[in-house]
């Protein structure tokens, strides 16, 4: 069987604690799907709003968003070093105004290339989502020791995108921390290589 690779972003109302997973992880014939990656993300802002990131093998014909509030993402820039090796996974959501969504996608575009060299971070991932466009996801995986010795005064910073963005934006950017899985038997100080 062919599968496709599916990323998708689901925004929950609640604590991950109270999350059910069960359509999470299903790895069996009758959903059609196989997890490759997984990650979990509390907002900053909200402590009870939480966030769940996820690739899945979904095979032809079987639908890769199974509920609406689930938004399948569509990559603008991809980069990952092999084996991922980070301290920190970091998610920032933005929602741009009416009319703005391909700009916002543009200088995020631009920024995620700086980055590469300049957090030299062990994962990238630009998206926006496919059934609401102007929502854009920015992940970030970087090992906080390495940038430091680096000579970067901070691991991941968007400051510098503030003053162009905010007025193409609905909100300020929304951030998210990074859980590790709730039910992780062992808890380690590095990012799961599942993470992204």
């Amino acid at each position: 069987m062919r599968y496709s690779w599916v990323r998708s972003l689901r925004f929950v109302d609640g604590p991950l604690e109270d999350l059910e997973f069960s359509a999470d992880v299903s790895v069996d014939g009758a959903t059609d799907e196989r997890i490759h990656a997984r990650s979990f993300f509390r907002s900053v802002a909200d402590r009870d709003r939480s966030a769940v990131y996820c690739v899945r093998g979904v095979r032809a014909g079987a639908s890769p968003v199974p509920d609406l509030e689930q938004h399948t993402l569509v990559v603008v820039r991809e980069f990952r070093r092999v084996p991922l090796h980070a301290s920190r996974l970091a998610l920032v959501v933005f929602t741009a105004r009416h009319g703005c969504g391909a700009r916002v996608a543009a200088v995020l575009a631009d920024f995620a290339e700086r980055a590469v060299s300049v957090y030299q971070p062990a994962y990238v991932l630009l998206a926006h989502s496919l059934e609401q466009p102007r929502l854009s996801a920015l992940l970030l995986a970087v090992h906080e020791t390495a940038a430091l010795q680096a000579g970067n005064p901070a691991a991941f910073s968007i400051d510098s995108l503030l003053p162009e963005m905010q007025p193409m934006l609905v909100v300020e950017p929304d951030w998210y921390t990074y859980c590790p899985e709730p039910r992780a038997e062992s808890l380690s100080p590095l990012v799961s290589p599942h993470a992204v």
